[in-house]
């Protein structure tokens, strides 16, 4: 029973020795004050110090944020993440980027993984399996659009043996290679969500998450397994309950995010009470329940103030704003979006959750805009959007949905402040994304941006914007 037990636990992280070769005879310290120095060189903040130095050269964090991956390519001109040591950062959006077990062998999602062995010259063969999967996509991608992309990439989800493995009467324990699966189903929808929305990929998504909690009942084979599967399965009902949330479908998220929280008080895990939290507060603003989202971010913000994210605590600031902004309450809202700034300009930390990888000076930029248009404040809404748009646009460019959303929020806006010619440029540029992202959310946003701008149809631009519009809409 012990060497099961040692079997099942997690290895260590595997030190970063590039990166260490790189900091030469330097302290961390003395190299934490170069990061930074480069960071204002170009722009960036981060609270870099040597104990950051110390756990990416542990091997704790295996791909940084975007933040210091822009410094750390400043620093070391003409070399990829993977010559300064990191994996890909498509082999660990999510809760993926935890450590993994050193070879899995039967759930994962795009196949096996690989064990060490099969390792070639700094590049494993998963990444050329992601390839692979990256060409079916663009493949399925221009003969069926996005709800294909989702069917060619949903497919392969693991979890299927598993769930009728699950389905077998008899126990079935979860071991590291079940959970790698649950974590990688994280990665893999929120990599999907960041490039096309969510109307394709719900329905897909929901069977691995059917799996995860019937792992979770059937039990695990030691303690640490049994934390990252609740982790992980907590974290794949927020995943799933966004999809719902972004696809219009609001019970279904209410419900999904019940359950990630119902898990996070299980398991006594904070990171993902203050998650759960969070989103429940933007689904409360969304669904027109205002209260209950400043409540809610309240709450979230409880859960989180022990986890030592100055980014995360600045997340959940911005969501009681948009909470007091419903409630047409000007002041409240302006204090809290004064503590998410502070927050936020207190720069990264080795500490914030992964899954907060889209929280940048875009994200930043586009929840304030919505505040401000809540609030009826349109050109004051509209500079926000147009900034979220410009850093999106410029700095994480592979989020396409989020591009398009801010753009949508940008064209909402300035019809409202009468520019409509210029609303329905920014309309047309949400029209042209909506080839590749499918989000009722962002079309539903669109389509209240048509509504405002029928009275200057007569104008060109605005013409042209309302019959393209109208014409997708019937397709």
């Amino acid at each position: 029973m012990a060497s099961s037990s040692r079997a099942s636990s997690p290895p260590p992280p595997r030190p970063n020795l590039a990166f260490r070769r790189l900091r030469g005879q330097r302290s961390p310290g003395e190299f934490a004050a170069l990061v930074r120095r480069a960071a204002r060189e170009i722009g960036e903040r981060v609270s870099c110090d040597a104990r950051y130095v110390g756990r990416v050269e542990a091997g704790e964090i295996r791909c940084p944020n975007y933040a210091y991956e822009r410094v750390f390519l400043h620093m070391f001109p003409g070399r990829t993440l993977t010559d300064l040591g990191f994996v890909p950062r498509e082999a660990v959006r999510g809760r993926g980027a935890r450590t993994e077990p050193e070879a899995p062998t039967a759930y994962t999602l795009g196949g096996p993984a690989v064990p060490d062995g099969l390792r070639h010259h700094g590049r494993d063969t998963r990444r050329n399996n992601g390839d692979e999967e990256s060409d079916v996509r663009r493949r399925a991608f221009m003969t069926g659009g996005t709800a294909t992309v989702a069917a060619a990439s949903l497919t392969a989800l693991p979890l299927g043996g598993a769930a009728e493995a699950a389905a077998v009467p008899g126990p079935r324990t979860a071991g590291d290679a079940e959970v790698s699966a649950v974590e990688e189903a994280v990665r893999r929808i929120r990599l999907l969500d960041d490039r096309h929305g969510a109307d394709g990929l719900y329905r897909r998504a929901a069977a691995p998450l059917r799996t995860a909690y019937a792992l979770l009942d059937a039990g695990t084979s030691g303690p640490g397994t049994t934390d990252r599967l609740y982790a992980g399965a907590g974290e794949l009902a927020i995943s799933v309950g966004w999809l719902a949330h972004d696809s219009g479908r609001f019970d279904d998220a209410r419900s999904h995010y019940a359950e990630a929280l119902a898990t996070a008080r299980m398991s006594g895990d904070p990171g993902l009470e203050a998650h759960a939290f969070c989103n429940t507060a933007f689904l409360a603003r969304d669904a027109g329940r205002p209260r209950e989202a400043v409540r809610a971010a309240q709450a979230a913000a409880r859960a989180a103030r022990h986890l030592g994210s100055s980014r995360l605590l600045s997340l959940i600031a911005l969501r009681e704003a948009g909470g007091w902004a419903g409630l047409g309450d000007r002041g409240g809202c302006e204090r809290a979006l004064a503590r998410a700034h502070a927050l936020f300009d207190q720069g990264p930390d080795g500490r914030d959750p992964e899954w907060m990888s889209f929280y940048g000076p875009a994200e930043v930029a586009g929840l304030e805009a919505q505040c401000w248009s809540a609030l009826g404040h349109w050109e004051r809404a509209a500079r926000h959007a147009h900034r979220a748009v410009d850093v999106a646009v410029a700095r994480t460019p592979q989020f396409t949905r989020n591009i398009a959303l801010y753009t949508a929020e940008l064209a909402d806006d300035l019809a409202r402040a009468g520019r409509p010619d210029e609303a329905a440029a920014a309309g047309q540029r949400v029209l042209a994304l909506l080839d590749e992202v499918q989000s009722s959310r962002i079309q539903g946003m669109l389509a209240t941006t048509a509504r405002v701008l029928l009275p200057h149809r007569r104008a060109a631009g605005v013409s042209a914007f309302l019959e393209d519009h109208a014409s997708r809409a019937r397709v």
